[in-house]
């Protein structure tokens, strides 16, 4: 329909063609709401399956391999980020060696 043609039409006309509009809108943004939540149910499920389903396998823990010389209770394992003591020695120019914790070969068999 052409804009012009509304010109032409009564008010009763304009209305009822208002209503239709409405009726229209409102049955396909409720048939797109229902489908939806319809996804939205099946993803909440499936991943309610996969959370109840899978469960973390155990880590053995891990010693510390590096020492703050300045703080003997700061310790690093290794693993994840560095931390900032250690990051500030090595801009320092120190080697990361020189942190390391050493063991005598009892301590490593208790620790497995």
């Amino acid at each position: 329909m052409e804009s012009y043609a509304f010109k032409f039409m009564s008010i009763d006309e304009l209305w009822n063609l208002h209503e239709q509009v409405i009726s229209t809108l409102t049955d396909k943004i409720a048939a797109e709401k229902a489908t939806l939540e319809e996804r939205l149910y099946k993803i909440d499920r499936a991943s309610n399956f996969i959370r109840l389903d899978r469960v973390r396998r155990p880590y053995p823990k891990v010693l510390p391999k590096y020492r703050n010389p300045q703080n003997p209770a700061e310790t690093w394992s290794g693993r994840g980020k560095q931390p900032r003591w250690l990051g500030a020695q090595l801009r320092a120019g120190k080697n990361l060696n020189k942190f390391l914790i050493v063991r005598s070969s009892t301590e490593t068999r208790k620790a497995q």
